[in-house]
């Protein structure tokens, strides 16, 4: 299999590509991750990666002020959605594609964190999400962001209206972590964020005990979802 390159932008190191990785390999994606923080993390050409993917980050794309790269990696974004290069997000990379498609991003006044499912879209119900129908998925952010024009609305919660879009087929952006790992590696998560789960009063008992319940289920839907995407990126 002809290897192509997958590139995925981290902002925090605990917030990798998590269960994706296996699926994107297995798809034959090369993987090269590129960290905030290396001054040259942004020195790619953006339309040069078979795939990229923009990952999750305790930030708000509206804190360009305080984080002057959020304003570069919006900058790389529109130049490689213009090219239409197929581009994934998570979380915070889902709200910077939003806010490069020309959406508005902002604070949601919640902190939607913990295990719960989505409700699909009939775009969705046809879409690679489809997989996650009836499956717990981790949230955990306190921003939305507007649909951006020509997207599709795949996925809602009662608490966040906009959890998933596509535009085509190469643009997904994911509002919430299916890619998660669950199992020890979840420590990471619960550790990096202990201020954010304190100050919200969540029990980080409860989450752990979550993690272990809804993961394997997680793990299997996720890994079928990114592969069924990847494998038409390009149809």
């Amino acid at each position: 299999m002809t290897s192509k390159k997958a590139v995925a932008i981290r902002h925090v190191h605990f917030e990798d590509l998590g269960t994706f990785a296996d699926p994107l390999r297995a798809a034959g994606f090369a993987i090269e991750y590129r960290d905030v923080g290396n001054a040259d993390y942004l020195s790619f050409d953006p339309t040069e990666p078979d795939l990229l993917v923009v990952l999750g980050g305790p930030i708000g794309v509206y804190e360009d002020t305080a984080y002057p790269f959020v304003a570069d990696e919006i900058a790389m974004l529109q130049a490689r959605l213009a090219a239409d290069r197929p581009t994934l997000g998570i979380c915070l990379g889902a709200q910077l594609i939003a806010r490069a498609l020309g959406a508005r991003v902002y604070s949601s006044g919640i902190k939607e964190i913990g295990f719960s499912p989505l409700s699909l879209s009939a775009a969705g119900l046809a879409s690679p999400l489809r997989h996650l129908a009836d499956v717990s998925v981790l949230h955990w952010h306190g921003d939305t962001f507007d649909l951006p024009r020509g997207a599709e609305l795949l996925a809602s919660t009662p608490a966040i209206a906009r959890q998933a879009f596509m535009q085509g087929r190469t643009v997904l952006g994911l509002q919430f972590h299916p890619e998660v790992e669950t199992g020890a590696r979840f420590e990471r998560w619960l550790v990096g964020h202990a201020c954010e789960l304190a100050a919200a009063g969540l029990s980080v008992a409860d989450l752990r005990a979550d993690a272990l319940r809804f993961g394997p289920s997680l793990k299997r839907a996720a890994a079928a979802m990114i592969s069924d995407w990847v494998e038409h990126i390009d149809d």
